[in-house]
């Protein structure tokens, strides 16, 4: 196989370097099999708030912070107060111009106007012609988009060589409607462009007087128009940067819509040249902030730091001091997800023989994980890491081929009623014999959910690899001693009916999937007598009669699944009746404080009906709600009742050599976070450009994501359902707080090793606040590597600094 290499005048290299910048300001968009949450402002993550939302106004026209009534809102109701504001103020000073105290107060009961974007060549040409050229646009592009990118929905998928550009080049130069339209000659146009993407990209921002001065915010502009083609196109190349390899679709696909523009501006240009050359010099010009931009900044943090007040009120009120215990009956990880902490308390409350941990639910085991009778490999990890392991579901060779056999008939069957032909007559001859599923489907009586068998590491990683990893984990979550004779390891998971975006109630720490295979993965590890072996010669003695009991937390139910099949033969859960009704009753208790928050729900047992109901468009609230991080032993928030908005991890820093498990819950499990919380914040905030629409109106498209009716791009995000009960929102639109009890200076030093961590903190996407050993909120992250005392913002930073 050959290579051909190309040489690029300087000029176009420097549109090159301005495009692939312009890709990264792009968030990814995770396929529905594996949807997580992503941060939508990760391109943005190296700029403050106030200048993303400059950003953001003028390539997307959108506002990125809650409106004024919000903040007018919180002011009345004394959430906010003087003091709160004044903090605000003195954390942003120094940045920028910043207003004073009283006109922000009065700035928060004035409405102002959304932002409106710059114009696209499309959008100057549909003023003077009345044609809507966006809207063809954006259809063409996606009728071709749905076929090219598709992952399997399609029964005949285009050809996919020579990437993006060239598939849309063959698509283009043959696609009559912009012709029919008015776009005289388009499909020639199309086919005389260079198969370079590059030098179509290059040729067409020469015709269109693009620069590199304006090429950041232009490049960023025309991928915006793209909606979640453009973020899909991004997922491609997050998982190629994680592999190591090129990928381009991002800036293929801002060739393909700048051709279209380039196309444009040659059958109007007599009409929009002026307007379009006022354009193209607005994009030179710095992305600066307005005074209204840095006012909401102001209302923001001063939001934000209310309610990290009445967190602190919180732990004062928990922040108990350890106590002497005699050995647990029972011990209990669970995923951090914020659905655990509910969960977590109601278990707890059942006896004081049980303990309960907080850990990332990937268990520290990310796989490459084969499901049985499947070659398909499922990442059940962070979407942060590479997999560092495989796995498969353990079965014999004849139920493996029997499964293969079952799922090539239920394919071929699907196939049979989508055809060509066969989808018209299949209706008529079958219909009536679904009458009994659809009977079933409606009242909820669908069956029990099926797990694979236990899962099993590749026999190929050694013995010492699996004492590593088992030591690894359990140092991770401080479990190094004192182990209850039944430690259970519960992952989580959302069964639902009828929901495209199922996998995004999953967790997040697994890849978009349920945490079962990983809970199995570890707790068979830590069952394996050789590996306790191996832990005892390391210091690590698991006493003999402690058995691992992998489980599920069904979080639309609260049920939880044991796999007491896993247990190795001759080993039982003792009192597995009594834990069973613990379990039963912390369900119990858990469903009824979620009750009082979901929408149409009478009683607490209504909510076991929700999952089932195929027109329910809230079977859960997921993680809406999210505030804070809290690392910290569990014994500092086991009397604070967080009502499920906070991530619970365990940590003593004073068990942690060297602070390495500290960097790893700073540079892992809080980043995982952060992207949740960013996700329902932009959701939330800005619902048109980063909010996944109306549940009622979707359509799957490619198994990629959904489109707001039938045509057009993929909608990224939370559909609106999620976030709002359609009276009010049902998640707080603020930036996440971290919490964590360990000393400032080993925070400060892991934060200079890892810029991309501590860019979210100095630019305040996250904010940090380290808590004293009495358990309380004591030190206050203000950024540049500089603490203040929480509470104490309006101080002199440096002085505190030097302390």
């Amino acid at each position: 196989m050959f290579s051909k290499l190309e040489s690029y005048p300087a000029a176009l290299l420097e549109l090159v370097a301005e495009a692939n910048i312009a890709a990264k300001a792009i968030p990814p968009l995770f396929p529905l099999s594996a949807n997580v949450a992503v941060n939508p402002f990760l391109g943005q993550a190296s700029e403050p708030l106030s200048i993303s939302a400059a950003r953001l106004a003028r390539t997307a026209g959108t506002r990125i912070t809650p409106p004024r009534t919000y903040f007018a809102a919180k002011l009345d109701s004394g959430d906010i107060t003087d003091a709160d504001l004044l903090e605000a103020l003195s954390a942003l000073s120094g940045r920028f111009n910043t207003p004073g105290l009283q006109e922000v107060k009065d700035a928060a009961r004035i409405t102002v106007e959304p932002p409106t974007a710059l114009p696209t060549v499309a959008e100057l040409a549909a003023d003077v012609s009345g044609i809507d050229w966006p809207g063809l646009i954006e259809d063409r592009i996606g009728a071709w988009a749905a076929g090219h990118f598709d992952e399997g929905q399609a029964l005949w998928q285009q050809a996919r060589t020579g990437g993006a550009f060239a598939a849309w080049r063959e698509f283009a130069s043959r696609d009559l409607t912009p012709e029919i339209q008015g776009l005289t000659g388009f499909g020639a146009f199309v086919a005389a462009t260079n198969r370079s993407h590059w030098r179509a990209i290059g040729r067409a921002a020469e015709r269109l007087g693009i620069t590199p001065d304006s090429a950041p915010t232009a490049f960023h502009r025309w991928l915006m128009t793209l909606g979640g083609w453009a973020q899909y196109a991004r997922y491609l190349l997050w998982q190629a940067d994680l592999a190591a390899e090129p990928d381009s679709t991002v800036t293929e696909l801002l060739a393909v819509r700048m051709v279209f523009d380039e196309a444009l501006f040659a059958l109007y240009e007599d009409r929009i040249a002026a307007r379009w050359a006022q354009v193209v010099a607005a994009h030179r010009t710095p992305v600066t902030p307005t005074r209204d931009q840095v006012i909401d900044a102001v209302l923001l943090e001063a939001a934000e730091r209310a309610q990290q007040r009445a967190l602190a009120e919180h732990l004062t009120g928990g922040a108990v001091a350890a106590q002497p215990r005699a050995r647990p009956k029972v011990q209990a990880a669970f995923c951090i997800d914020v659905r655990s902490e509910i969960f977590r308390r109601a278990f707890e409350a059942q006896d004081t023989g049980i303990e309960t941990l907080g850990f990332a639910g990937f268990f520290g085991i990310a796989s490459a994980h084969r499901a049985a009778g499947s070659d398909v490999t499922e990442r059940r990890g962070p979407v942060l890491l590479a997999p560092g392991v495989p796995s498969r579901a353990a079965e014999p060779a004849q139920d493996d081929l029997d499964r293969r056999y079952s799922a090539r008939a239920r394919r071929a069957w699907g196939r049979f009623k989508l055809a060509a032909v066969s989808s018209f007559a299949f209706v008529e001859a079958t219909g009536p014999v679904y009458a009994g599923k659809l009977v079933k489907d409606a009242l909820g009586l669908s069956g029990k959910t099926h797990f694979d068998p236990a899962p099993q590491l590749d026999p190929a990683i050694g013995p010492e690899q699996r004492v590593a990893t088992a030591k690894a984990v359990l140092t991770a979550m401080s479990l190094v001693d004192g182990f209850a004779p039944v430690v259970l390891v519960v992952g989580h998971g959302a069964s639902v009916t009828n929901n495209p975006h199922e996998s995004a109630l999953h967790c997040g720490a697994c890849g978009g999937h349920a945490g079962d295979v990983n809970a199995r993965l570890l707790a068979g590890l830590l069952n394996d007598a050789a590996v306790r072996d191996g832990l005892c010669a390391q210091g690590i003695d698991v006493p003999a009669d402690t058995i691992f009991v992998p489980a599920l937390h069904h979080t639309t139910t609260d049920h939880v699944t044991l796999f007491e099949q896993d247990l190795p033969v001759g080993l039982s859960i003792p009192d597995q009746a009594q834990l069973e009704g613990w379990l039963a009753t912390a369900g119990a208790l858990a469903r009824a404080e979620r009750a009082a928050r979901l929408p149409r729900t009478p009683n607490p047992e209504s909510v076991l009906y929700r999952a089932k109901n195929w027109a329910e468009t809230r079977p859960e609230w997921g993680l809406a709600g999210c505030s804070s991080f809290i690392a910290a032993p569990r014994h500092r928030t086991s009397s604070a009742a967080l009502s499920g908005k906070a991530f619970l991890h365990d940590y003593n820093w004073r068990k942690d050599d060297g602070f390495a498990v500290l960097e790893t819950i700073l540079t892992a499990p809080v980043v995982v976070a952060s992207w949740i919380s960013l996700q329902y914040y932009g959701s939330t905030v800005a619902p048109d450009l980063f909010g996944g629409g109306n549940k009622l109106l979707h359509n799957v498209v490619g198994g990629i994501g959904v489109l707001e009716g039938n045509n057009g791009a993929p909608r990224p995000g939370l559909p609106w359902q999620s976030v709002h009960d359609g009276a009010g929102f049902q998640h707080d639109p603020l930036r996440l707080t971290v919490a964590i009890e360990a000393p400032q200076t080993a925070m400060t030093d892991i934060l200079k090793q890892h810029p991309s961590v501590r860019a979210l903190f100095d630019n305040g996407w996250l904010h940090l606040i380290a808590m004293d050993d009495s358990g309380r909120l004591a030190w206050r992250y203000r950024g540049n590597l500089e603490w203040e005392r929480f509470g104490d913002g309006t101080n002199d930073h440096r002085a505190v600094a030097a302390e």
